[in-house]
């Protein structure tokens, strides 16, 4: 968030703002509810694979398969959103991904198939991506520019504060009634944000300000279309900058949670209680970094937040791999995820900010694709690794790979402290 001069008193009372706007309120409880449901899911599927293959190479394939399909999604997605209303579209994608992870349970009933986990998890992945561009546009309609960072915050906070809750409820679950049942939770979670998002009303529409009333022949070439967020980034320094070394971050960090799962499974010896209890810690880390990143980024500036908060991930993962008890692991998930949900916060704010209203589905769509376009192949690499070597060398590599980034960007424009200010493209 940009800080100026006259904006302290006024940012106290948009703050209360947040708090009593009926419509914000209504989607914040939306995603809030999602989340719930996501974090069964992040710990149920690859509890599914565990248990049926006994394999994390298994479970490394299952996450890069899941990944390429988000990716090769978000190479359209931008164009999508910037032509529908964004409102139904969010409807819409939850209501798809709730029939998909509701498919589980129903199959599992049945004994395991896990063959079906590579053709839903794809799917529900592509759907969920298009979803998370379309969030991301959507949130400049709720909020004032100078409140962005703000409502982001708040928005990662109360996602992390369900995701406390639902790891531990996941893993009680899993551990009760099996992974399939905790999949299911998941599937319901859709459908009660979908019925929310139903009555949120957003400021100045939802659709974008592309020609979709102009005459075809008036309209951008679909190739063109595609490329637009793409050339914004190239021509943005700090946007470039960015794209470029979170395509690193991700490669190494993708396949965190797998090594996570398997450290303590495998290594430890642990209950899938004890993975719940682990990844709820995780999400109070989160909770932390998204209460703390606006008033921060205020103080220090972008640059020294985004960095910083890097550096710190890096420490974070190379212990994880070696920490030889629950409470250590504990401690430095959630240290990891907490700076995590600072440095995105401050990423995805600095693109709402500088980014024109008619552009933001296709450079946050280009954004992403490019950053994790590595990422499913560093999922697979890193867990076979861990597999063949072990979890502690491997987290002590990918800790200092994290460490060389923010190193990088002290080189770039990415260590300016109000990029927001700066000129951006034409």
């Amino acid at each position: 968030m940009s800080a100026q001069p006259a904006a302290d008193e006024p940012l106290s009372e948009g703050s209360r703002a947040l708090w009593r706007d009926r419509d914000f309120g209504v989607f914040w409880a939306a995603q809030t509810l999602s989340v719930v449901g996501d974090s069964f899911a992040l710990i149920a599927l690859p509890l599914l694979v565990l248990h049926a293959t006994g394999s994390v190479a298994q479970m490394g394939l299952l996450t890069a398969v899941a990944g390429a399909a988000s990716l090769l999604a978000g190479v359209f997605a931008g164009v999508v959103v910037d032509r529908l209303d964004r409102r139904k579209l969010l409807i819409a994608c939850d209501v798809v991904r709730m029939v998909l992870y509701a498919l589980v349970p129903l199959v599992w009933a049945f004994g395991p198939q896990i063959w079906l986990l590579y053709v839903l998890l794809p799917l529900g992945e592509a759907v969920g991506m298009l979803f998370s561009v379309t969030y991301v546009t959507v949130v400049r309609t709720l909020v004032s520019g100078d409140r962005i960072t703000e409502a982001n915050g708040r928005l990662n906070a109360t996602a992390a504060a369900a995701g406390v809750v639902g790891p531990l409820c996941a893993g009680v679950v899993a551990a009760r009634f099996g992974p399939a049942a905790a999949v299911g939770v998941d599937a319901a979670s859709f459908g009660v944000s979908a019925a929310c998002l139903s009555f949120v009303r957003f400021r100045g529409g939802t659709r974008s300000h592309l020609t979709d009333r102009a005459p075809e022949a008036a309209r951008p070439r679909l190739w063109k279309d595609l490329l637009a967020g793409v050339s914004f980034l190239r021509a943005h320094p700090v946007l470039r900058a960015l794209t470029v070394l979170l395509t690193m971050f991700s490669f190494l960090t993708l396949g965190l949670n797998d090594l996570l799962i398997y450290h303590l499974k495998h290594d430890l010896g642990q209950s899938d209680g004890t993975v719940g209890t682990v990844f709820a810690a995780g999400a109070m880390g989160t909770i932390t970094g998204a209460l703390l990143v606006a008033p921060v980024r205020r103080t220090l500036g972008f640059g020294a937040t985004w960095i910083g908060t890097v550096a710190v991930c890096g420490l974070a993962v190379a212990g994880i791999g070696s920490a030889d008890s629950v409470a250590g692991v504990a401690v430095l998930t959630a240290t990891f995820l907490g700076c995590t949900s600072m440095a995105g916060t401050c990423s995805m704010s600095l693109r709402q900010e500088v980014t024109p209203e008619h552009l933001l589905g296709r450079v946050t769509s280009a954004f992403w694709t490019i950053h994790y376009s590595a990422a499913p192949i560093g999922a697979a690499v890193l867990t076979w690794a861990a597999q063949r070597h072990g979890t502690a060398p491997v987290g002590l590599a990918a800790g200092a790979c994290c460490l060389l980034i923010a190193a990088l960007a002290l080189l770039t424009p990415v260590r300016r402290p109000r990029p927001e200010r700066s000129p951006g493209p034409a």
